[in-house]
């Protein structure tokens, strides 16, 4: 008879490991708290632009969900450094031909939930929020907008990321030591949006950055010629997200430091009242797992975004597992 798992989290880790799961002959149930984004589509504003590298392309590969992937892929050869003074340097890399890959939070979810899908021994059940009840029975409960359920399961593996609601359930019975390490820095997205014909209006197959001393704005590409910006900013001081209190007030910091940036962002302004701040943090805990319960990717090590290995680490869990 094969085995029954309980998935809980539909986001890249989560859905990648479904995969997994079913072509090792598993029954799984996958559980996402939110909607799904392939009807809704997916929003940006939250979701910092990804770095997919060599580590993360071997899980993908595995199952044979690489070439899915690769559709939502640009591949970025070389860094691209912007002084303050509009001066331009690069660097490789790696050989010739050798890439990191700007992949869309959003888009590679939502290519991933649909191959998951694509096996017959895999449901998605969205809006389901879900907790633990007993990790040795690997019993779980959830909540839907029409009602509440639970179940038993011969596996449950908790991909619900940094802020875990499996992975809380075990701190509270104290099955396991958890520290987060919330930085001074925040991020804010923001767009440069594509030129006529779907152009891009910088080098397209690169990764750009602005690097200034304590911050950096670092942009890269999207299918459409579009770059999705990412500025990593101090939360407070004089030089912090408090400080940049206006659209009005930051737009002149970026006239300052970013000129080059800005005057390819003709709605800025708008873009920066629109898109928050979201916090930057490293989430550790220990042991990764009790009776039924396995934690994969952010659940149990989140690491901060501009380091580049979050995904790529959440699908070496994957593959090694």
């Amino acid at each position: 008879m094969s085995k029954h798992a309980a998935v809980v989290g539909s986001g890249l880790v989560g859905s990648l490991w479904t995969t997994f799961l079913a072509q090792r002959g598993y029954h799984v149930d996958v559980f996402e708290r939110r909607s799904d984004s392939r009807l809704a589509g997916y929003k940006g504003g939250r979701s910092i632009n990804l770095a997919l590298s060599d580590r993360g392309w071997r899980a993908l590969e595995a199952v044979g969900v690489a070439e899915a992937v690769r559709r939502e892929a640009i591949p970025m050869y070389r860094r691209v450094m912007h002084a303050i003074d509009g001066t331009i340097t690069t660097q490789p890399y790696g050989e010739q031909g050798q890439a990191i890959w700007s992949v869309s939070r959003g888009g590679i979810n939502m290519a991933l939930m649909t191959e998951a899908e694509k096996h017959a021994n895999v449901r998605l059940h969205f809006e389901h929020d879900t907790d633990l009840d007993d990790a040795t029975q690997g019993r779980i409960h959830w909540t839907t907008p029409d009602g509440k359920g639970s179940g038993c399961f011969d596996a449950v593996f908790s991909t619900d990321g940094a802020n875990s609601g499996i992975r809380k359930a075990l701190q509270a019975e104290g099955a396991m030591e958890w520290t987060e390490q919330v930085i001074d820095h925040g991020y804010k997205e923001l767009l440069i949006p594509a030129g006529p014909n779907a152009t891009s209006p910088i080098e397209r197959e690169a990764l750009h950055i602005w690097p200034r001393a304590s911050y950096m704005l670092i942009g890269l590409p999207n299918p459409d010629g579009s770059f999705t910006m990412t500025l990593f900013f101090p939360n407070e001081g004089p030089v912090s997200f408090a400080a940049l209190d206006t659209p009005e007030a930051a737009e002149v910091f970026f006239a300052e430091f970013f000129a080059d940036a800005l005057a390819l962002m003709p709605d800025f302004k708008e873009q920066w009242a629109q898109n928050p701040v979201s916090k930057l943090s490293i989430v550790r805990s220990w042991p990764w797992s009790k009776g039924k319960v396995v934690l994969f990717g952010d659940a149990t090590h989140a690491i901060v975004p501009f380091y580049g290995q979050g995904m790529n680490s959440g699908f070496e869990d994957c593959f090694e597992l």
